[in-house]
């Protein structure tokens, strides 16, 4: 494993050094807001402590990133493949244009994470939240999968405000005890057991890296969301 201790090294010179570098397992120590990490990384796998900066793995096309500790803004933007796997809480937009791969994020995510995801054939981006997501969450999502688990939200909605705005492809399950409060041209119905089973690997996922038991964790209320009509924005737009 290729170590290299970033600190202060300017954001262009640490990612023309991931590039080069032949070595396919890298451990980045000491990051403090560098920007665009691995972006259109393919083939390694890449650990990172500190705090990376915005855009880390944009572009993602195959590579595993750890980030053990917290990530900043659009984690993950317009990723291919791959997994970016945080040990902590990320900022707004993560996953912003996704469309393959997965995002497994140990506690909170910011506002408008999942926007504009979207999937092509058997390319289905994944998105996993432990705790609790912003406002604007999914939206425009025309593909792919959210998950939010909640873990320390009591039972109640895992999210901010206008969860789903615009949504017309994909779906977002939430685990709360009550029906989510949506935009008006989302249905929320409570899973069924096929709807767990279908993300029974990737709560698996997440609980392999962060601890606790998939199974007891789908035995709970969850909702799941999905759009309710051909014409999202319609009843968003106009008033007759």
């Amino acid at each position: 494993m290729k170590k290299l201790n970033v600190d202060l090294m300017h954001f262009e010179d640490l990612n023309n050094w991931v590039r080069a570098c032949e070595d396919s397992e890298i451990f980045l120590d000491n990051l403090i807001g560098q920007r665009y990490v691995a972006a259109a990384s393919r083939g390694k796998s890449i650990i990172i402590t500190g705090t990376p900066g915005n855009a880390l793995g944009a572009y993602l096309d195959g590579s595993t990133i750890l980030v053990n500790g917290n990530a900043q803004d659009a984690t993950g933007d317009t990723m291919n493949s791959g997994s970016i796997i945080i040990d902590g809480n990320c900022g707004d937009t993560t996953g912003y244009g996704m469309r393959g791969g997965k995002i497994l994020i140990k506690g909170d995510a910011g506002y408008r994470a999942g926007i504009h995801m979207k999937q092509y054939k058997d390319h289905i981006p994944v998105m996993v939240i432990g705790g609790r997501a912003g406002s604007f969450l999914g939206e425009y999502q025309a593909g792919g999968v959210i998950i939010v688990l909640g873990k320390g939200c009591d039972g109640q909605q895992p999210t901010g405000f206008f969860c789903g705005t615009g949504m017309h492809g994909g779906r977002i399950f939430l685990r709360c005890d009550e029906e989510p409060d949506i935009p008006v041209q989302i249905k929320a119905e409570v899973a069924t057991d096929e709807d767990k089973a279908s993300i029974l690997e990737h709560v698996k996922d997440y609980c392999d890296n962060f601890g606790g038991d998939p199974e007891a964790l789908l035995r709970e209320k969850f909702y799941v969301l999905t759009p309710n009509s051909n014409s999202p924005y319609k009843r968003m737009y106009t008033f007759n």
